[in-house]
């Protein structure tokens, strides 16, 4: 077959406008969702709920994938180490993407650099309770009681250096308590614990206590929240209760590569924020005891270095160390 010198030419000439237009028709192929918490847990729930709900409005399917490890600093440092690919997003955890910066000697990312923040997903309750046995129904007797055993009452929590540890380090400072932390290897082992009775109290998001709430096996005494748990109504807030500076709400939030295009991550951006207000994906999260996200990335961006600046405070106050 003869290619001509014209024809050639006017291939070349093309390239830009075929490179231009490959850009446009982002995304190309099925996308993939990091969720850096092993499945079935409460992070794999919102990640699968948000990953279905932005399939439509993306034209292609997105797919979750589980890469846990490191407080969910394992499975962010993957989306970080993506390069230009938009076509991999990340779940990022209050723990990868405030805590752990002031924890860890040296973090495998630059979060300022090598993530995208795009929009925040969910927010996630977390509750302070106790063992039904133990024959404490509210938290100012709790107080008392443990103010009278300082340094027995086992409270446990999904990990060192994790959200809900920190939450335990400043119900600590708040109450004038002295708690021993029982690290765990996530939130279902120190339920089980609390549960046998081998741990005194929990500090953990709601979602994983719900069930045992209801049987009665477990009394939830306060949320660490500015509001009152939807499915939990009459559970009174820490801030209601006199410790307004209780308060730890986990969440979790949508990130691309920090060199992804910026028009690859708008679309990404939109998709998971018309997904964010179906009355499909709200039910789904509030049955989880999530509250759906939203709002703007510049908005999440702000969030993550306030976050960051609270979370620094109470590593530094509390002398948290990484075991």
């Amino acid at each position: 077959m003869r290619i001509t010198r014209r024809a050639a030419v006017a291939g070349l000439s093309a390239l830009p406008f075929a490179q231009a237009n490959a850009q446009q028709t982002f995304p190309s192929k099925p996308l993939t969702l990091v969720v850096p918490f092993p499945a079935g847990g409460p992070a794999d729930i919102f990640g699968r709920n948000l990953a279905q709900g932005m399939t439509g409005p993306l034209g292609q399917q997105v797919v979750v994938e589980n890469k846990s490890g490191a407080a969910g600093v394992t499975g962010i440092d993957f989306v970080a180490k993506a390069g230009t690919d938009a076509h991999v997003m990340g779940l990022m955890s209050a723990s990868a993407g405030a805590i752990m910066q002031s924890l860890m000697p040296k973090m495998p990312f630059d979060p300022a650099k090598d993530i995208a923040p795009l929009v925040l997903v969910v927010r996630v309750q977390e509750v302070f309770a106790v063992n039904s046995k133990l024959g404490i129904g509210d938290l100012k007797s709790f107080v008392a009681y443990a103010k009278a055993n300082p340094g027995k009452i086992t409270c446990g929590s999904a990990g060192t250096g994790g959200i809900t540890h920190l939450a335990i380090e400043l119900l600590k400072r708040e109450t004038g308590t002295d708690l021993l932390h029982v690290p765990y290897r996530g939130a279902a082992p120190a339920t089980n614990d609390l549960l046998a009775g081998t741990v005194d109290t929990v500090l953990l998001d709601i979602s994983i206590l719900l069930p045992h709430v209801r049987s009665g096996a477990i009394k939830i005494l306060a949320v660490t929240s500015d509001t009152r748990p939807p499915l939990l109504p009459d559970v009174p807030t820490m801030r209601e209760l006199g410790y307004p500076k209780v308060n730890s709400d986990n969440w979790y939030a949508l990130v691309s590569p920090g060199a992804a295009s910026a028009e690859a991550r708008k679309k990404i951006f939109e998709a998971a924020s018309a997904a964010l207000k179906t009355r499909e994906l709200i039910d789904a999260y509030a049955a989880a005891g999530g509250v759906v996200g939203g709002g703007t990335s510049d908005e999440l961006l702000a969030f993550l270095r306030q976050e960051g600046v609270k979370w620094a405070e109470v590593v530094k106050s509390a002398n948290v160390k990484l075991e």
